[in-house]
């Protein structure tokens, strides 16, 4: 009988075999519970929700972040507006001169002995 040495053993396997033997190798030191399918299934689902989905929680987080201040500009755009106007109204409220002019600026209102003319500027013809 021939007593083979480990690397002569290693040598006379299949490549096959020695591929069974390392992947056998390799499984045996995995954790059990990194083996789990509902484990790695709920892991999967939880990177996917939150990387990659529409409504991912990274890249939403910071779309939302931005549309909060683009409203927070609108409301800030729309109280400015809104004190305008009041002032306005007060104005009109407590002066009647400012009011009739307000009239006849906005609505073309006129008095029953006027009449009122519009003359409107048409718009030139360009020349080539």
């Amino acid at each position: 009988m021939i007593a083979l040495r480990a690397p002569d053993l290693w040598s006379a396997l299949p490549g096959a075999l020695l591929q069974d033997l390392f992947l056998m190798k390799v499984l045996t030191h995995i954790p059990p519970l990194l083996k789990n399918k509902y484990l790695l299934t709920a892991v999967g689902f939880t990177v996917w929700i939150l990387f990659f989905d529409n409504r991912d929680f990274i890249t939403s987080h910071f779309r939302e972040k931005g549309e909060l201040l683009k409203l927070q500009q609108s409301k800030k755009y729309y109280e400015q507006q809104i004190s305008a106007t009041k002032q306005e109204l007060d104005q009109l409220k407590t002066n009647p001169a400012l009011l009739e002019k307000y009239a006849r600026e906005k609505y073309l209102m006129k008095r029953d002995n006027e009449d009122l003319f519009l003359i409107r500027e048409e718009a030139t013809p360009k020349k080539h």
